[in-house]
């Protein structure tokens, strides 16, 4: 049994335009945030939690829009856009999962953030040993809360047309395909949206509280300007994301929405890893100091080589 993705088809005027767009996306977002990834390794002066939690979230981003834009662009190049049942659902698994995890890691670098503004207990509560427990848990808290969600859903029967008017396959589209009881994986899913996205969003929004009150407290306005500097790439993010989120699982989805529907999901599926890289590269001094030692070095070791391989030419002539 396959489905076919209706996706964004319905405008064949844009498809070549459409393709390229898509093409440029996911190039950017896949160096972006592996360029992220290689300065948080390389550079010594990164090797904090608040980078180790960056360069997770990268290597999430970049996992994230693989489960999507590959699929969609060979789907314009071959006019093919027809998944099967196990691609389906495995793409719904990848895609939801990856979801969760950035929800809980968004949420623990929201609890790295308000320690930072008191420093007193950072450097006893945030450790690398917590840190990497943190972020252990978020990828693996997203990889089996989705893992029991999926087999559920799995388990409906599809009958009708299988066409999904979307470009993933995502879980209500394919709830509204299903012609079995949907109660028990309705109940299920709304019992893990509460884990996987609505506590998360709760942890992250209180922590946002508490730095606001506790940046409101510090008596110097420079001090309160560093202090909200250390916050803001992290809230624009968050902020994008949550924004996003909530308004395509909260839009109904009536025949007049279904294409706003689409365009947010657009963004949160899409753009939200193409701007993350952005966010932090433009707004935070120290990756661009990173970056810009990583390509001193790089041209530094590309003189060298040209030069060496000149004087080598030279010697043999």
């Amino acid at each position: 049994m396959d489905f076919v993705l209706l996706g964004i088809r319905d405008v064949p005027m844009l498809q070549n335009l459409l393709f390229l767009l898509l093409l440029m996306i996911y190039s950017v977002t896949m160096v972006g945030n592996i360029l992220i990834v290689v300065l948080v390794v390389a550079d010594r002066h990164l090797h904090t939690p608040m980078y180790f939690f960056l360069g997770n979230l990268s290597s999430l981003e970049t996992c994230y829009s693989s489960t999507i834009l590959p699929w969609l662009l060979a789907s314009f190049l071959t006019g093919d856009s027809s998944i099967s049942a196990h691609g389906c659902m495995a793409q719904f698994y990848f895609f939801a999962s990856f979801a969760t995890t950035e929800c809980y890691l968004l949420a623990a670098m929201s609890y790295d953030r308000y320690l930072v503004i008191c420093p007193l207990l950072y450097a006893s509560l945030v450790t690398w040993k917590v840190s990497l427990h943190l972020a252990a848990a978020s990828w693996l808290g997203g990889s089996l809360l989705l893992m029991v969600v999926t087999v559920f859903l799995s388990q409906l029967e599809f009958c009708g047309p299988k066409s999904i008017d979307h470009f993933l396959c995502d879980f209500i589209p394919l709830l509204e395909l299903a012609c079995s009881d949907t109660r028990v994986v309705t109940i299920v899913s709304f019992i893990f949206g509460i884990l996987d996205v609505v506590f998360p969003f709760l942890f992250t929004l209180a922590s946002y509280v508490c730095i606001i009150a506790a940046v409101l407290r510090i008596p110097s306005s420079i001090s309160r300007q560093k202090a909200v500097s250390t916050c803001s790439s992290h809230l624009t993010i968050v902020t994008v994301f949550y924004g996003t989120l909530i308004l395509v699982y909260m839009l109904p989805r009536t025949a007049p929405l279904r294409q706003l529907n689409k365009v947010f999901s657009f963004f949160y599926t899409v753009l939200t890893p193409l701007v993350n890289p952005l966010i932090y590269s433009l707004r935070n001094r120290e990756v661009r100091e990173a970056l810009r030692k990583m390509i001193r070095k790089a041209m530094t070791c590309t003189h060298s080589y040209v030069g060496d391989t000149g004087k080598r030419h030279f010697l043999f002539l």
